[in-house]
């Protein structure tokens, strides 16, 4: 009986592993530490990290942009890619900005860009008020090269992770 692979499965690897070693026959190159890299390894993390997060920003936005049904477009949310980066992006309404950026391939930055008042993170529970400084999402490396993203030493749920930024810019950029 043929497994096949669940929806929460990546075949990304394996796809990467039979390309490198097609590379490898067509061009005569070796390569055989590459797969013990970790910069390689955090730079494809974070670009399908980023990927996801737009994914899901994306779905999210434009549903409440049905649910909202309003014709004036200045209360709806806008997605923009930001030039020169490559994957980058931000939500956009009544001046106020979310960016989601990657700062290196190891960190994520998630943060509040105001027209009036500079630069501020998201609320946190935990935390009275909003702070000056963007929230990080960084990259631990583990045993077997296991990748694990992680905000405050805790592992993150993209879903969870979206649903508080984007409503905190939702009540935030509201008028």
């Amino acid at each position: 009986m043929e497994k096949v692979p669940s929806n929460n499965i990546s075949t990304t690897w394996i796809e990467n592993l039979a390309l490198d070693e097609i590379n490898m026959e067509e061009s005569g190159v070796i390569n055989f530490n590459d797969h013990l890299n970790p910069l390689r390894l955090l730079e494809e993390s974070s670009i399908e990290l980023m990927e996801s997060l737009k994914e899901l920003f994306e779905i999210y936005t434009t549903k409440f942009n049905e649910f909202r049904g309003s014709k004036d477009n200045s209360s709806s949310i806008k997605m923009f890619k930001i030039s020169n980066t490559v994957n980058d992006f931000m939500l956009y309404r009544n001046t106020l900005k979310l960016v989601v950026a990657r700062r290196s391939e190891d960190v994520i930055s998630i943060g509040f860009l105001s027209n009036t008042g500079g630069t501020f993170a998201a609320r946190m529970n935990f935390e009275e008020g909003s702070s000056r400084k963007i929230h990080e999402i960084k990259a631990h490396v583990g045993p077997f090269n296991n990748i694990v993203w992680k905000f405050k030493g805790e592992s993150i749920n993209l879903d969870a992770l979206v649903k508080h930024y984007l409503t905190e810019f939702i009540k935030h950029s509201s008028r």
